[in-house]
């Protein structure tokens, strides 16, 4: 094929017209890119090529380390008892199980 030795951002600038000093609309650059992709939709790697070099252009989500994720309910909790009130309270609603456990 043709395009086999194209890099994607080549590919793009082909297939991709720009309109002499005029923007795009969002809705042009998408029936562009559908257009594009319906070139070289039978060769995978060239798919997965535009595919990774897509997904390169979106901005990253950072993820949640455990320590943030524990971060966001700090102060959810609104009581007006004392932490030992609470930590007394949930001592003293303890239950024993006395359900008969067979192995």
């Amino acid at each position: 094929m043709l395009f086999r030795s194209l890099s994607v951002k080549s590919l793009f600038r082909i297939f991709v017209p720009r309109k002499k000093n005029k923007i795009m609309t969002a809705f042009e650059l998408n029936a562009e890119l559908y257009r594009a992709m319906g070139e070289i939709a039978d060769d995978e790697n060239l798919m997965a090529k535009v595919l990774k070099y897509v997904k390169s252009l979106s901005p990253a989500k950072k993820k949640e380390t455990s320590k943030e994720w524990a971060n966001r309910f700090v102060g959810a909790w609104k009581d007006d008892r004392s932490a030992e009130d609470i930590i007394n309270d949930i001592r003293e609603s303890r239950t024993t199980n006395t359900r008969d456990i067979e192995l």
